[in-house]
């Protein structure tokens, strides 16, 4: 293992941000990873995924560890189930398809999330009615102080819309090494309710949907709607959908009574922070290298040399303006560096 020092992190981070690393360093195996942490125990410490639920508005001044854990394998099966094991540094999309190719149903939906599976359940990722919790068994972590490995059971993670125990009680405490799912073999629950993914399968004219049918799918919508990072920095949803009680969110539909939304509960309901945003007027404007997409408003992007701090004040313009023109606060999903 080689540490690195004032190491850019351009390549390392989906919005293309250019921030240094005051030190740097990638870790291939549970082993490398505890040594590091064992050996740098004064130093600060920042752990690094996929890169691609972050904006850096900074240098790290800190001990950049890389998580490059590579590997899966099916840890057991049964005539309807398989439980496989994806090492932290595997790319998410990468995984999925692999599932597919298998057969093995339960991620088709989550096709296209840009980062790696270890950040998946620091998220609690979701897209077309799909969430990672939905198939979610375990996960193995290293506790940075002590080096030792705990097992996180679908409960302890405590998972919520976009959140779990590693955003809240044991936040920067843990470093996820594996997860464990669990998908299914046969009688496939495809679920083609939510989003455009109906409409895609009918306009290839397809009635009985594979998992690769879904997976294509949600694929064609992403690369519609969504940039791709290679092309245009930005790191997919930049801001959750809130969250209202049905008894707060009545008084704001009497207002507008086109503000689309979904049922979530008997007491509260979602509001697509998308539609918002287009509706303040925001879709597709530009502040210099930072803006909002043309075609989702959902997404922040740098359109080639926009710093993290430009970025943030998009954000913030975008969050003010939905404010005041709806009552209504959405927060970013976005970790901010």
């Amino acid at each position: 293992m080689e540490i690195l020092h004032h190491f850019s992190l351009k390549s390392y981070n989906t919005f293309g941000i250019e921030a240094k690393a005051q030190q740097f360093v990638a870790v291939h195996t549970v082993p490398e990873l505890k040594s590091i942490l064992e050996h740098n125990k004064s130093n600060k410490k920042f752990i690094l995924g996929g890169g691609s639920n972050m904006l850096l508005t900074k240098d790290i001044e800190a001990m950049v560890i890389h998580i490059d854990l590579k590997g899966k394998k099916i840890l057991k099966e049964d005539d309807d189930f398989v439980w496989v094991e994806s090492q932290a540094g595997e790319n998410w999309h990468e995984f999925v398809l692999w599932t597919i190719e298998q057969n093995f149903g339960g991620l088709e939906n989550m096709s296209l999330i840009p980062g790696n599976v270890g950040t998946t359940p620091v998220q609690n990722i979701g897209a077309y009615g799909t969430e990672m919790k939905d198939t979610f068994v375990s996960c193995e972590a290293v506790n940075i102080e002590n080096q030792e490995t705990r097992l996180f059971t679908k409960e302890e993670c405590n998972f919520g819309y976009r959140e779990s125990v590693f955003k809240n009680e044991v936040k920067d405490q843990y470093v996820i090494t594996s997860v464990v799912f669990k998908l299914t073999k046969r009688n496939h629950k495809i679920n083609t309710s939510y989003g455009d993914i109906a409409a895609e399968l009918v306009k290839n004219n397809i009635t009985n949907p594979a998992l690769k049918d879904v997976s294509n799918a949600v694929i064609a919508i992403r690369k519609s709607k969504l940039p791709d990072p290679a092309e245009l920095g930005n790191s997919g949803s930049f801001f959750k959908n809130p969250i209202l009680l049905k008894t707060d969110f009545e008084k704001i539909h009497q207002k507008f009574p086109e503000m689309r939304f979904f049922d979530i509960s008997e007491t509260e309901v979602k509001v697509p922070a998308g539609w918002l945003i287009e509706q303040a007027g925001l879709k597709g404007k530009r502040f210099g290298d930072a803006g909002i997409h043309k075609n989702q408003a959902l997404v922040l992007v740098n359109y080639g040399n926009a710093t993290g701090q430009e970025i943030l004040n998009v954000s913030k313009i975008v969050q003010d303006t939905v404010f005041n023109t709806f009552g209504i606060h959405i927060e970013a999903e976005v970790n901010i560096i």
